[in-house]
């Protein structure tokens, strides 16, 4: 192996000064994710695994490690909202990552408002650019190489309502620019924001 590349087994330990996995896969979108109770106990959270998986139904999903009030919350009432999180809401969003009880509810810790949803119960952040009501499709607990059921959980939901705020559709097209998404971009407290963008077509078939 050439010396100008560091290699380790992750079951061996990566022996450095912190583990690089979330510095390597990155950046990546937030799963801001708003769920509520049966009862109607709402909860605002954003996780730091999410992604898009399909179209044409639209899947987006997210992971959560640990056992937390989304995953109870989507298995009682099985409808989640995800928020764009961007950089004029990156301090709310902070806020709503609090390891708070379950009776807090995070919109109001974090200031900000509470919009109904239109095909879901789930409420979404107002002031977000834009939001997609989903519902839940399934929950997987994830297995690692050896079978064993690990403390991570799965949640993939098809999106059946999209909310965008007119001022940041230009031409008809969704800005992303201008709506200014943050990312999760390494380490316990680093972020990332969109800078410079290009396009490049696909080749044709």
């Amino acid at each position: 192996m050439s010396d100008d590349v560091y290699f380790y087994d992750p079951a061996a330990g990566h022996g450095l000064p912190h583990d690089p996995f979330k510095a390597i896969v990155a950046p990546r979108l937030i799963g801001w994710v708003s769920t509520c109770s049966a009862s109607g106990r709402l909860n605002l959270a954003p996780y730091s695994f999410f992604g898009a998986f399909a179209t044409f139904p639209s899947i987006i999903g997210f992971s959560s490690e640990g056992r937390k009030d989304s995953i109870r919350n989507l298995e009682e009432t099985r409808e989640f909202v995800w928020n764009l999180s961007t950089r004029p809401l990156a301090e709310q969003m902070n806020r709503t990552s609090a390891p708070v009880a379950p009776e807090v509810d995070e919109f109001a810790l974090s200031g900000l408002t509470p919009v109904a949803g239109r095909n879901v119960a789930v409420p979404h952040v107002g002031e977000s650019p834009a939001a997609l009501e989903c519902k839940l499709l399934q929950i997987v607990q994830l297995h690692d190489l050896n079978g064993t059921p690990m403390d991570n959980w799965l949640a993939l939901g098809q999106v059946v309502g999209v909310h965008i705020q007119k001022a940041y559709l230009k031409d008809g097209l969704f800005d992303t620019h201008a709506a200014q998404p943050i990312m999760r971009a390494g380490y316990r407290a680093d972020y990332a924001q969109i800078g410079e963008m290009f396009q490049m077509i696909r080749p044709a078939s």
